[in-house]
């Protein structure tokens, strides 16, 4: 099969177990109710709504759509954050994927975010980015400037979109990473002080290794670890094979996207792990490095993926000893 631009395209059969996770997903949207809600987060503006918001449009009690609601996120086709007093949904990534053919919904290619043809004229965004700098200036008053703040969240923006294929998903997304630099900027400056180590995974694309390693660091150490994950050359989603994989073991990683590596993270690291991504990340005096050498397990077939994970959760396990060894 050609694209328009001319390069071939290989199709391939669904394996058995993709088949079986789809077919799941597909019976859960297969009721009237739930699959509008799908339609109605895949659609609007700012990529998420929350539970409120989404009960308005039915003649059903809050309850009833939060029923709904949990179903969906068990099956991986939404994630939920809760902020504050509200919950907020937003499709995962492979839920647009897999189901926005179905939900009539259509999914713009992956390119430049402001050019024409998005799905979100230039000034609807820029209304959006202008609310969440003011939501974040509120949050790290004291700390930023909303002069500094409005520029995080601009950068952030168009890095997220120089390779995002979900055009909808950007502004939660964007202020979503635009938080996690700030706070990295924060303690980077000596502006914040925590006791909690943190630990960056950093890889080449940040659809693989990294995710699982970050993961399984927090399935496994909890809050006694702040960790993030990171790519030199990141891609627009993570390997699906991955998140089935992680799924088996109870690391949901459907919420989970693909980030850029960006100075102050590092900064903000005590151990910096690194897995096939060679010099691209920084070196800081005063942290650990450490280079874990791990296969890529994306485009690998699901029983490749489980081996690399058990070796990944192998390392990490080792890694959760020296963090709670005493000094």
């Amino acid at each position: 099969m050609s694209t328009p631009g001319g390069a071939r395209t290989v199709v391939v059969p669904l394996s058995r177990e993709d088949a079986e996770r789809r077919a799941a997903q597909l019976s859960v949207v297969a009721d009237p109710t739930r699959l509008r809600l799908m339609s109605l987060v895949l659609t609007h503006p700012a990529g998420e709504m929350s539970a409120g918001q989404l009960a308005a449009e039915f003649d059903q009690s809050l309850t009833a759509i939060s029923h709904h609601l949990r179903l969906l996120c068990e099956a991986d086709l939404l994630t939920r954050e809760r902020r504050q007093s509200f919950s907020y949904y937003r499709p995962t990534h492979h839920a647009v994927a897999q189901l926005a053919t179905l939900l009539g919904v259509e999914v713009p290619e992956q390119g430049g975010a402001r050019e024409a043809g998005f799905d979100l004229s230039s000034a609807v965004v820029d209304r959006q980015l202008e609310r969440i700098a003011e939501q974040l200036a509120t949050r790290f008053t004291g700390t930023f400037s909303p002069e500094t703040v409005r520029r995080y969240v601009g950068e952030s923006y168009d890095m997220l979109a120089a390779r995002s294929r979900v055009r909808r998903f950007l502004p939660s997304l964007t202020a979503n990473f635009a938080a996690e630099r700030l706070t990295a900027l924060a303690k980077a400056e000596g502006k914040t002080r925590t006791s909690v180590s943190e630990v960056l995974f950093v890889c080449v694309r940040n659809a693989g290794r990294s995710q699982m390693a970050a993961g399984l660091l927090s399935q496994l150490a909890g809050d006694r670890v702040l960790v993030r994950s990171a790519g030199s050359l990141p891609v627009a989603l993570v390997d699906a094979n991955v998140v089935t994989a992680m799924g088996e073991v109870g690391v949901q990683l459907g919420g989970a996207y693909p980030k850029p590596l960006t100075d102050e993270i590092v900064r903000a690291a005590d151990v910096v792990v690194t897995m096939g991504c060679g010099d691209a990340c920084p070196v800081y005096p005063g942290k650990r490095y450490l280079d874990w050498q791990i296969e890529d397990p994306e485009g690998r077939p699901l029983p490749e993926v489980r081996k690399i994970r058990d070796e990944i959760r192998r390392q990490v396990l080792e890694l959760v000893a020296e963090l709670s060894a005493p000094v």
